[in-house]
């Protein structure tokens, strides 16, 4: 029997709705999304920088990167998609806040072959184990050798990339500790439509033992910061 939904819920079929609805829906509930800022050089060596929202980490071993790219209207690849088709490499770099609107301008749609990095004003350095380049103003930036490709019907990759070497602003991190400061991070997000979002909020919210949930003790109260 099928089940009867509340009488104030909005439902949808996802059947029934056309690419464009279902992708409005998707990312205006799946949110905070990060933003990859992907590096990416095709095989005579031209830069390319795109960035991506669907991206997330998906393992740490092995540490696997996933981003999800879209191909052109007429079902060819973008810049990013073959080059790493071509090249078998990568790099992903963090977007703060410092670089956002760099990040902005890396979106516009150039021609094949145009270097995005010098538009937006950023520095590209060399690679250190692929090929590609990492942002000198990102914060934070993972080198990547492509571990899979998942074709997702005719019109998106889903690409998997395992990060063989890492580059961090020497404040962002506490190497003895292995701990990023967010807050030096300062990374933005992507919301629905145009919007985006900063970290800048925060609390802490420790997961409780067994034995607390049992004994039924008060959680902490949230730490904003």
């Amino acid at each position: 029997m099928d089940a009867v939904a509340p009488p104030d819920a909005v439902t949808f079929d996802f059947r029934t709705l056309s690419a464009r609805d279902r992708y409005k829906l998707m990312i205006g509930t799946v949110v905070p999304r990060p933003i990859a800022l992907v590096t990416t050089v095709n095989p005579e060596g031209l830069i390319n920088a795109a960035p991506f929202s669907f991206f997330n980490c998906l393992s740490a071993d092995p540490p696997i990167l996933a981003l999800g790219v879209e191909n052109h209207p007429d079902m060819s690849f973008k810049d990013t998609a073959l080059n790493i088709r071509l090249t078998e490499v990568f790099t992903v770099n963090i977007v703060s806040h410092a670089i956002a609107e760099a990040m902005h301008v890396c979106a516009v749609p150039f021609g094949s072959g145009h270097d995005e990095l010098q538009a937006a004003g950023l520095t590209a350095m060399p690679g250190t184990l692929v090929a590609s380049p990492w942002i000198k103003e990102a914060p934070a930036a993972f080198e990547c050798r492509r571990h899979v490709t998942l074709e997702v019907g005719k019109s998106r990759q889903i690409i998997l990339g395992e990060i063989v070497f890492a580059h961090y602003h020497h404040d962002v991190i506490d190497v003895e500790r292995m701990r990023i400061d967010p807050a030096k991070l300062d990374t933005i997000a992507r919301l629905g439509g145009n919007t985006c979002s900063t970290i800048r909020d925060r609390f802490e919210m420790p997961t409780p033992t067994l034995a607390e949930f049992e004994a039924g003790l008060e959680p902490d109260k949230l730490q904003s910061s």
